[in-house]
């Protein structure tokens, strides 16, 4: 029996696959938005275990995200190989404003080996996101994207641009050409081009990213068009079922094993009870498809709904030694999980050995700063979980505050922090931004002994929220009421959110002064207990709710 694949594959704020497989090995690249470094690539000998490989994108010179926006940064990138030389190709958009204008530049990087080095950016153009590089079998290279057309009463998704890249010129050459106008489902994005026989395969996403979302294909004789659409499209969607587990589905790209069998890689949303929102963010999971004698790309399982388990493909299993659940930051390199958002924190703001053990972290600007918070966090993966930390700061005044944070955006997050008030000293304190409201949660301060580490917990139970400290590690004390985590979610976004939460540690200096905090480890620990069903859910309170 081939092992099965359990879906989703890549848990936590991994959207907009895009799979490729070299040999025997699977490379999946993911969206990471304001998070740097930027790109996640995962890695899989069997389609059924994954691991976080590398990011790619991890310095300024690649990815300058310094000032952007929530939810704006990397979207959608492409992962691809040159068949005649084995280089990876990586396109990626750094979108910098997403309102009624958006501005999208594109770039690309290759390197010899997909743990890198990666080159130096090469500037394609910005005419709108979800860029995507084919090779064809004439060694030819061609860039598709979908345009973005910000006039008024014209369709802002206005299709799928191609032109060829020139490898030699290291640029765009040649004429731009609209190839697809989409399908009546609205907002085509996420283009990708595969070849079979004589047919060129349009792969494109559709009707937005929420629960509307859409896998659509067409196909042409010739790369340029027309092509003509599925007859049966979508060939992937959850539109319209409410009861599966897996939602959101879209946003696709396909591979082929080494027996010849197809595999579609795709995002999807689970949400929770009882907001229905997915606290998670957008996953990837992976669905086998087969091609019929019409030519045509469909769903082995039929239908076209994502299923939750699929047969892998027939080989042996190949898992990865599991991660520790705890760092104690013993080296001095930051573990592949943690990410910071927008820029990377230099060794003065944040380093493993100023004080042996300890994450050091100098104080940044607030939770709500687009430019320079120094903030390390990683995702959130499993609907049941802990984290701990523990952290020795001496804050001196209110403007000092180092602890653990629940972090969606600049708008919403939960923030457990050791500072100081000046009537109960160094304290502790709960507060919150809900859609960039303010509130806090902990009644008066809770007044802590001078000169001694504290530890934090967070403990996420679906949709509940709850804080505690303990002084020695053992006895735990809990710190506010239940909270809402559904705010932390891409569906309670102001604008319509893209990532997913996040579990960090902060420090945040709002006089300047450089006030220092040391974090003496960090867990992640998943949990066996079950996510409560709609019925069973009782509603958290939040802040200040919409």
């Amino acid at each position: 029996m081939p092992p099965t694949i359990q879906n989703p594959v890549l848990t936590g704020f991994n959207p907009d696959p895009s799979i490729l497989r070299d040999g025997e090995d699977y490379y999946i690249a993911t969206s990471t938005f304001e998070w740097f470094p930027g790109v996640q690539i995962h890695h899989s000998r069997d389609l059924v275990n994954w691991r976080l490989l590398t990011r790619p994108l991890n310095r300024v010179s690649q990815l300058d995200m310094r000032g952007v926006g929530d939810s704006c940064g990397i979207w959608a990138p492409c992962l691809s190989q040159a068949p005649d030389t084995g280089v990876f190709h990586l396109i990626y958009t750094i979108v910098r404003s997403r309102g009624h204008f958006k501005d999208t530049p594109n770039f690309l990087v290759t390197a010899e080996s997909i743990d890198g080095p990666w080159s130096e950016p090469i500037y394609l153009n910005a005419s709108g996101f979800d860029p995507s590089l084919y090779h064809d079998d004439d060694g030819r290279k061609w860039l598709i994207n979908m345009v973005w057309d910000a006039r008024k009463h014209k369709n802002p998704f206005a299709g799928i641009l191609l032109q060829e890249y020139d490898p030699q010129q290291r640029k765009l050459v040649g004429p731009v050409k609209n190839i697809f106008e989409g399908t009546s489902l609205g907002l085509v994005e996420g283009p990708h081009l595969y070849k079979r026989g004589d047919w060129y395969y349009l792969l494109t996403a559709e009707g937005g990213t929420m629960h509307e979302h859409a896998v659509t294909l067409a196909r042409s004789r010739q790369l340029d068009g027309p092509y003509e659409v599925h007859p049966d499209n979508p060939v992937l969607t959850a539109d319209g079922h409410d009861e599966l587990p897996l939602r959101k589905a879209g946003h696709a790209s396909l591979v082929q094993t080494p027996d010849g069998r197809w595999f579609l890689a795709h995002l999807c949303g689970r949400p929770v009870p009882p907001t229905g929102r997915c606290i998670l963010g957008r996953e990837t999971a992976i669905q086998e498809v087969r091609w019929d004698l019409d030519g045509w790309l469909r769903l082995v399982q039929g239908g076209n709904t994502p299923a939750l388990h699929v047969p892998g493909p027939a080989r042996p299993p190949h898992p990865f030694p599991p991660t520790s659940a705890r760092d104690d930051f013993d080296t001095h390199t930051l573990g592949l999980d943690f990410q910071t958002p927008r820029i990377p924190l230099a060794e003065e703001v944040c380093n493993l050995t100023e004080r042996a053990g300890h994450l050091r972290l100098r104080g940044g600007e607030s939770l709500c700063s687009v430019h320079e918070q120094s903030h390390v966090a990683r995702r959130l993966q499993h609907h049941v979980c802990t984290v701990d930390t523990c952290v020795d700061v001496q804050p001196q005044h209110f403007q000092h505050a180092a602890g653990l944070t629940a972090y969606y955006d600049t708008r919403s997050f939960y923030f457990l922090a050791i500072t100081h008030d000046q009537n109960a000293g160094r304290c502790l304190t709960l507060y919150g931004m809900n859609a960039g409201e303010y509130d806090e949660f902990h009644g008066e301060p809770i007044a802590l002994p001078d000169q001694r580490p504290c530890h934090l917990r967070l403990q996420l139970d679906g949709s509940d929220l709850r804080f505690s400290y303990s002084l020695d590690g053992q006895t735990w004390k809990r710190v506010g009421p239940d909270l809402d985590a559904s705010i932390l979610s891409d569906e309670y976004a102001q604008e319509l959110g893209f990532t997913g939460a996040f579990a960090g540690m902060a420090c945040l200096d709002l006089a300047g002064t450089r006030l220092h905090a040391d974090f003496d480890y960090f867990t992640y620990q998943p949990m066996t207990t079950v996510v409560p069903t709609a019925s069973q859910a009782t509603p958290a309170r939040t802040l200040n709710p919409a």
